[in-house]
């Protein structure tokens, strides 16, 4: 398990990040300019909205300290290659989410060490394990930032070999996401029992009204019906793998997932449950 978890899940994020990046473009990252409207409130969803109406839920549920903290450790997390093939299967603006997924991605190793190391003190207390915001920053831009920045040169200077390994990176990191979920799930399999009750409709809840406040806010916004599908999918649907990655390293556990990946792990399953009716719904109009 200490194999599993200090070297599979690191490496196996890195991969996801890495089949991410090579997806895109520096023209992806200059788009942000052309619709700054759009990203703007797409940005203020994922990084403002979605952690505030993550801690009322928490608070809401009464949810264990560790539980409470893996819940905010999703929060964080942009939504990564899962939102990009949900806004496609939405007939969303998959540009915009892509913008959105690349640029809150290169920004996390910024906004992501910083919030998580206020959550674990703020909801466990004296319990809390130390966090190095400096540490948990390098490790972000190891296993995240760097390697989707590697996969944008590759697509840049090797447009035609990025093109060839895409579906298989894909592929690659859609079994790795599965193979993460299910290892922290069965890590944690007493307590997921004995949490069910609430997590289970805690993290169903959360993400429905996170897709349906992100859809309130675009058109609030007065942005177009595609764009609006995606600022809500990009709102709802977050990177499970990242979330597990991080309470594995702020946990400091090397003989089994800590609690703080459960959120993140039954999400993994869950998002696409609660996503299900909505793309079925966005694709009808």
């Amino acid at each position: 398990m200490d194999i599993l978890i200090n070297v599979v899940l690191p490496l196996s994020l890195a991969i996801i990040m890495l089949s991410l990046g090579i997806g895109l473009t520096f023209g992806d990252f200059g788009r942000v300019l052309r619709t700054p409207k759009a990203f703007t409130i797409g940005a203020v969803a994922q990084v403002i909205l979605l952690p505030v109406v993550t801690y009322i839920t928490v608070r809401a549920f009464g949810l264990a300290p560790e539980i409470a903290v893996g819940f905010m450790l999703l929060s964080f997390c942009p939504g990564g290659v899962t939102s990009n093939m949900i806004s496609r299967l939405a007939k969303g603006d998959v540009a915009l989410s892509v913008s959105l997924t690349a640029v809150i991605s290169l920004l996390s190793i910024i906004t992501v060490p910083v919030l998580a190391a206020w959550s674990v003190v703020h909801f466990m207390g004296d319990a809390a394990p130390d966090v190095s915001v400096t540490s948990l920053a390098i490790a972000m831009f190891l296993i995240t930032t760097l390697p989707v920045l590697i996969g944008v040169l590759i697509r840049h200077f090797a447009t035609s070999f990025a093109t060839r390994i895409e579906p298989l990176l894909t592929r690659i990191a859609t079994v790795l996401f599965v193979v993460i979920v299910l290892a922290a799930l069965a890590g944690n399999w007493q307590l997921f029992v004995d949490n069910l009750g609430t997590l289970g409709p805690a993290l169903i809840i959360l993400n429905a009204l996170l897709l349906a406040l992100g859809l309130v806010l675009a058109r609030a916004g007065a942005l177009p019906w595609g764009q609006s599908k995606t600022i809500s999918i990009e709102t709802g649907i977050q990177n499970a793998t990242l979330g597990i990655t991080l309470a594995a390293l702020i946990s400091g556990q090397s003989e089994g997932f800590s609690a703080m990946a459960l959120p993140s792990a039954v999400y993994g399953i869950t998002m696409y449950i609660v996503a299900a009716p909505f793309v079925a719904w966005f694709r009808s109009r």
